[in-house]
């Protein structure tokens, strides 16, 4: 995707050859420029390269994050419908009754 928007690799550039007039540049400076350039658009290419890796992850993260709030959503609506769960005293009694059973032992027969 990268490649498909620049014009230039490092290589054209590196590979790049001038005409040579009368009065034209020193090729020395030129090739040492050309270096530079080669060296920072190697590093600008590792940086996107990068950035692109950093913003898959965070995407990815960001789907998995939206599928959790999704599910809580959905268990915090199913409790908030869910009938509320009334217990009396007589299922209270009825409750610690078979629990005394259970620890005690059936005595009263």
């Amino acid at each position: 995707m990268l490649q498909e928007r620049l014009l230039l690799t490092p290589k054209d550039i590196l590979e790049k050859e001038f005409k040579i007039d009368t009065r034209g540049y020193r090729p020395q400076e030129v090739d040492k420029f050309l270096d530079e350039v080669i060296s920072d658009y190697d590093e600008m290419i590792s940086i996107i390269k990068e950035l692109e890796r950093e913003k898959k992850d965070l995407i990815d993260e960001n789907i998995r994050l939206k599928q959790e709030v999704r599910n809580a959503r959905t268990k915090l609506d199913v409790l908030r419908n869910a009938a509320p769960v009334e217990v009396s005293n007589a299922d209270l009694l009825r409750r610690l009754s078979n629990l005394e059973k259970i620890i005690y032992g059936e005595t009263g027969k």
